[in-house]
C-alpha cells in the first residue's frame, strides 16, 4: 500500500506473442533499455489473460542467451509495473530475468482489487511463473519450476510473501514496508485505523473498484467506526499470516522505522513465524516508511540485489548483510548541522523486548474526557502525506504531535542519569475504569526535553487499544509502539493515555476514563545491537557523477615540497579553516578571491553557493594545492596547504574530468592510480571503492568501452580511494538525472555522518538545501553569509500549508482569525498563513484539521533559492 510510489514513464505499447497464455494485442517486439551498463537491457511488454483478467505486464532481459534466475517485481497500492521499471533494468543487468506486472484494476490491468486475494492477486502470480518457466532466458530447476524470487514495497512486499506460502515454486524473498496480518495492521486491538484506510480505498479509485465483498465491509466498518468479526476474517483470509507456517525459503524483511501504517511489529511477526520454518530470515528496520518517505533506496535495492546473488545464484561469496541491521538517523541536527544517519547491527534478531529496563513513572490516578463525537482528536502522525508534511514541519524544529488538555493522562519519569537507547516496543500495566462499557486509548512516550517543554514523539507512533468491560475496571498490559530511539542523559520519559487520535475512530458517545499506572515503564534496549562508527557503507554499489579524481593525482604525484608554516596544534581536529584567503589571475583587473574566510567542521556537507564568477571554482583550486592564494591561508587539520602538502593525502577531490587510460580496465585504473600515491596497498580500501563504482563485470573492461555514466562511477571510486577524511565535489550532478542526484545526496550524507566532511559546490540550489548542513555563499570573491542552511534559509513566521484542492476565500478567513494566526492569504498551492508570537506549526495544523482544511504538507515559505538571490541580490 505505498501511496508514493508512482510511475512517471508511460509504459511502451510493445506487445510479445506468447505460447503459454493468451496475448491480447499484436505482435512481439524487444525494445533496447538506456542504460549506463552493457549489455544493453532489453524490454518486452504485453498484455496477457490470467484468469479472467488481463495483466500488463514488462519482461526485461540482458546479455547473451544463457539461462539465468528470474524475479517478480511487485509494486505498491495505487502504483503500476512503471513504478519499479527502474529497479527491473538493474536486476536485469545483474543477471536476472525479470518480470514485472500492474495488480488487478491497476494501470492498463483490469479486474477488481482483491487486496492479494488467493483466488485473485496470488492465483495471478504463479500464472506469471508459468509462464517464466517457458521463457529460454530463464533457468529451471526442473521442468515447469523456475528458479525465481519475489520482490516488492508495501502491497507488491505483502504478495511477494503470499506467493511463497502459496506456490512452493518460489525460492527466495525480499518484502518490503509491508504487513504479516491485514486485520491487526487495519484493526489494531480492536480499533479501526479510519484514515489510512480511507486514503487506502480512496487511492484504489473507490469502493466501487474493490472486489463486492470488500467494498461491503469497508463501507459497514467506517460507518459504525468499529471492525466486527467478518471484516477481521476477511482480511486475515488475504494476509501472509494465514500462509505463514507454509513460507520456507531466504526471506530478507525490510520494514520502515517511521510508518503508522505498517509498523516493525508486522515484521516482527513475519520474522518469528517464518525463521519456526526453519527458513533464513534477515530483519532491517530502514529509515523513512509510509510516513516517513524513502530515504534509502539505494541502500536497500543493493541488498534485494545480494540477497538474490546469495540464494537464486547461489553465490556463497553475496554480501546479504547483518542478521539484523537499523539505520539510526535524526535527520540534521537543528544545533549544530551534523547529519545523524548510521548503520547498527546485531549477528541475530533480537525481537521486540530484548534487555528490558525498568523505568519508573510518577503520576496520580487522573481521569479524562473522551469529547463528545471524539472532537477535537489528538493529533500524532498525518497519514497519507508520507515524508513530505513531517519532514517540513522538522525543519521548523517541531513535530505534529498535539494532545488536548483535559483529553489525556501523563505519566512521566525523573531525568535520567545515562543515554538511553531504546530499540523495540516498551511495555507498561495499567488500570483503566470507564463510565461507559468499553474504552479506547492511545498509548504513546515522549522524549521530552530538560526545559519540560520540548517533547518528541519518536517516528509519530502510538498504540491504540481497546478495553471491553472497562466500567468494572480491568488490568491491562499496554504494548507500545516499537522504535530505534536515543534518549539523552538529563531528558525524561512520559507515558501520555489520550483518549483521541487522528488516525484512528473513537467512540462518539461522551466518557469519562480513569487510568492509574501499575508498576514501571518496562523499555527494551537491544545491548548487542552495536552502531558502527565505519566508513562509508559497503553496500553503497554505486554513485554516478560528473567529472573525476584527476586533481588529487597531481597532487599526490607531485614531490616537490616548500618550507611551509607549522602546523597549528589547536586546529589538528578541524578539517578546515580559511583565512583572508585572496587570489588574482596575472592580467585580471579584479580579485577572484578577496579575504575571504569561514570555518568547516567535523561531520558537516557544506554547500558552496555563489552565481558564476563568485570565486568558487577557484576557492577550491587553492584548497587542493592546485594554485597558490596570494594572500590569506588555508588549514587542512592544523596543517597550511601548499602544491604537494602531505596533508593533502586525507583530501580527496573530483574536478573536470577523469584522466583514466582508455586501454586499461577499470580495475587497473584504480589499482595504478593508487601505486601512483606511493602509499601502502592495504590503505587504499580498494574494495570499498569498487563497491561504490558498482560496475560488476565492466571492471575487468577496457574504459573506452565505458558508457559516460560508468565512468563517472569509475570517478567517483578513485577518489574515494583511502577513504579521505575531506572530501571536495564541484559540481558532481552535472549531467545525471533525477534519481542519480538523489543517490549522490544519499551518499554525501552518508559520507559525513562517519565523521568526515564533504565540501560540495553545484547550483542546483533545491538539492543543496536537501544535502547541505552548512553553507557559505560567495559573490564577486567575498564572503556574503556563512552558518547551517536553517539559519540562511530562515524559517521565520510564515508557513505554505498545500492543500489537496484550492482554498476558498471564506474558509481563508476563519483561518486568518484563529488564535496565533497573523493573516492568512489563499494561494495556487494553498494558503500562505503568518503566526504571529503565539502561534505555532503545530496548533495551526491542529486547527486546520479541525476546520477540514484538506492539508498536504505544511513547511517554511522561504526556500534556500529566495534566500540565494536575497544574498546576492539578484547577480545571478
Amino acid at each position: 500500500m505505498d501511496l508514493r510510489l508512482r510511475g512517471l514513464r508511460r509504459p511502451r505499447r510493445i506487445i510479445a506473442a506468447v505460447a503459454a497464455v493468451v496475448v491480447l494485442a499484436g505482435a512481439g517486439t524487444w525494445t533496447a533499455v538506456a542504460s549506463d551498463d552493457a549489455p544493453p537491457v532489453h524490454q518486452a511488454d504485453q498484455v496477457m489473460a490470467v484468469n479472467g483478467v488481463r495483466l500488463d505486464t514488462s519482461y526485461f532481459t540482458s546479455g547473451d542467451s544463457g539461462r539465468r534466475p528470474a524475479v517478480l517485481l511487485g509494486h505498491g497500492f495505487g502504483g503500476t509495473k512503471d513504478d519499479v521499471r527502474e529497479q527491473a533494468e538493474d536486476l536485469a543487468a545483474d543477471g536476472y530475468a525479470v518480470l514485472t506486472w500492474s495488480a488487478r484494476g491497476f494501470g492498463r490491468s483490469t479486474g477488481k482489487i482483491g487486496l492479494n486475494d488467493p483466488k485473485g492477486e496470488v492465483a495471478d502470480v504463479s500464472q506469471l511463473i508459468d509462464w517464466l518457466a517457458k521463457q529460454p532466458q530463464v533457468q529451471l530447476d526442473k521442468a515447469g519450476d523456475p528458479r525465481v524470487g519475489l520482490a516488492g514495497a508495501s502491497y507488491g512486499g505483502a504478495i511477494s510473501l503470499l506467493a511463497a506460502g502459496h506456490d512452493t515454486r518460489v525460492d527466495a524473498i525480499a518484502p518490503a514496508i509491508t504487513y504479516w496480518n491485514l486485520a491487526d495492521a487495519l484493526f489494531p486491538d480492536g480499533v479501526f485505523k479510519k484514515l489510512w484506510t480511507g486514503v487506502f480505498f480512496n487511492t484504489g479509485g473507490g469502493c466501487a473498484r474493490f472486489e463486492p465483498a470488500l467494498c461491503a465491509m469497508y463501507e459497514r466498518v467506517a460507518e459504525s467506526g468499529t471492525p466486527d468479526a467478518a471484516a477481521r476474517a476477511l482480511l486475515e483470509e488475504r494476509s501472509p499470516s494465514a500462509v505463514g507456517d507454509r513460507i520456507k525459503v531466504p526471506t530478507l524483511l525490510l520494514q520502515g522505522q517511521t510508518d503508522s501504517l505498517f509498523t516493525l511489529a508486522q515484521s516482527d511477526a513475519a520474522e518469528k513465524a517464518i525463521r519456526a520454518n526453519g527458513a533464513p530470515v534477515d530483519v532491517d528496520w530502514i529509515a523513512g516508511g509510509h510516513d516517513g518517505g524513502d530515504l534509502e533506496a539505494g541502500r536497500v535495492q543493493a541488498r534485494v540485489t545480494s540477497w538474490f546473488d546469495r540464494y537464486l545464484k547461489d553465490d556463497k561469496g553475496a554480501d546479504t548483510g547483518p542478521a539484523f541491521r537499523i539505520t539510526r538517523t535524526g535527520g540534521v541536527d537543528s544545533t549544530d548541522g551534523a547529519a545523524l544517519l548510521r548503520g547498527a547491527s546485531d549477528d541475530t534478531y533480537p525481537g521486540l523486548t530484548a534487555g528490558d529496563r525498568s523505568i519508573a513513572l510518577t503520576g496520580r490516578e487522573q481521569s479524562f474526557a473522551n469529547p463528545p463525537g471524539a472532537s477535537p482528536p489528538a493529533v500524532s502522525a498525518l497519514p497519507g502525506l508520507g515524508g513530505g508534511g513531517l519532514s517540513q514541519l522538522s525543519s521548523l524544529g517541531v513535530g505534529v504531535s498535539l494532545d488536548f488538555p483535559g483529553q489525556f493522562a501523563a505519566f512521566t519519569s525523573a531525568p535520567l542519569a545515562t543515554d538511553l537507547r531504546v530499540t523495540g516496543s516498551p511495555t507498561a500495566t495499567l488500570h483503566v475504569k470507564s463510565t461507559s462499557e468499553d474504552a479506547v486509548l492511545f498509548g504513546k512516550v515522549y522524549d521530552v526535553g530538560p526545559d519540560g517543554r520540548q517533547q518528541v514523539l519518536p517516528s509519530q507512533l502510538v498504540a491504540p487499544v481497546r478495553v471491553e468491560g472497562a466500567k468494572a475496571g480491568k488490568d491491562v498490559t499496554l504494548t507500545l509502539p516499537a522504535i530505534d530511539h536515543e534518549v539523552d542523559k538529563g531528558h525524561r520519559l512520559r507515558l501520555v493515555l489520550a483518549s483521541t487520535d487522528l488516525g484512528y475512530a473513537s467512540p462518539a458517545a461522551p466518557a469519562t476514563y480513569t487510568v492509574s499506572l501499575e508498576g514501571d515503564l518496562k523499555v527494551p534496549t537491544a545491548a548487542a545491537v552495536t552502531t558502527a562508527a565505519a566508513p562509508l557503507p559497503s553496500w553503497v554499489w554505486w554513485l554516478p557523477l560528473a567529472g573525476a579524481g584527476l586533481a588529487l593525482a597531481l597532487l599526490v604525484t607531485g614531490r616537490r615540497r616548500t618550507t611551509t608554516p607549522a602546523p597549528d596544534p589547536e586546529l589538528a581536529e578541524v578539517p578546515l579553516q580559511i583565512t583572508d584567503l585572496s587570489k588574482k589571475y596575472a592580467g585580471g583587473d579584479r580579485y577572484s578571491v578577496r579575504d575571504l574566510s569561514f570555518r568547516v567542521e567535523k561531520g558537516q556537507v557544506l554547500g558552496l553557493l555563489g552565481p558564476n564568477g563568485a570565486g568558487k571554482t577557484t576557492t577550491l583550486r587553492m584548497l587542493m594545492g592546485l594554485i597558490r592564494p596570494d594572500g590569506g591561508e588555508i588549514r587542512v587539520f592544523g596543517h597550511a596547504i601548499r602544491p604537494g602538502a602531505p596533508v593533502l593525502s586525507r583530501v580527496g577531490a573530483f574536478v573536470e574530468g577523469a584522466g583514466f587510460l582508455p586501454h586499461l580496465s577499470g580495475r587497473q585504473n584504480l589499482e595504478l592510480y593508487w601505486q601512483a600515491t606511493g602509499r601502502p596497498a592495504e590503505d587504499a580500501h580498494l574494495d570499498e571503492a569498487l563497491e561504490i563504482a558498482g560496475l560488476g563485470d565492466a571492471l575487468a573492461r577496457a574504459v573506452r568501452t565505458y558508457s559516460q555514466g560508468m565512468r563517472q562511477r569509475l570517478a567517483i571510486a578513485q577518489a574515494m580511494l583511502g577513504l579521505p577524511d575531506l572530501l571536495i565535489l564541484d559540481e558532481p550532478t552535472n549531467g545525471l538525472d533525477p534519481p542519480q542526484i538523489r543517490e549522490m545526496r544519499e551518499v554525501m550524507i552518508r559520507y559525513a555522518a562517519a565523521g568526515r566532511t564533504v565540501i560540495v559546490s553545484s547550483h542546483l540550489l533545491a538539492e543543496v538545501e536537501q544535502t547541505c548542513t552548512h553553507l557559505v555563499v560567495m559573490d564577486r570573491g567575498r564572503l556574503v553569509q556563512a552558518g547551517p542552511v536553517g539559519v540562511i534559509v530562515g524559517s521565520g513566521d510564515t508557513l505554505l500549508v498545500g492543500t489537496a484542492t484550492p482554498v476558498e476565500e471564506p474558509l481563508a478567513e476563519k483561518v486568518a482569525v484563529l488564535p496565533g494566526v497573523a493573516s492568512a492569504v489563499p494561494t495556487d498551492d494553498g494558503l500562505l498563513v503568518r503566526l504571529d508570537a503565539d502561534g505555532s506549526a503545530q496548533h495551526l495544523v491542529a486547527e486546520l484539521v479541525r476546520l477540514d482544511v484538506p492539508v498536504q504538507s505544511v513547511g517554511p515559505h522561504r526556500r534556500l533559492e529566495d534566500a540565494f538571490l536575497t544574498l546576492i541580490g539578484g547577480s545571478a
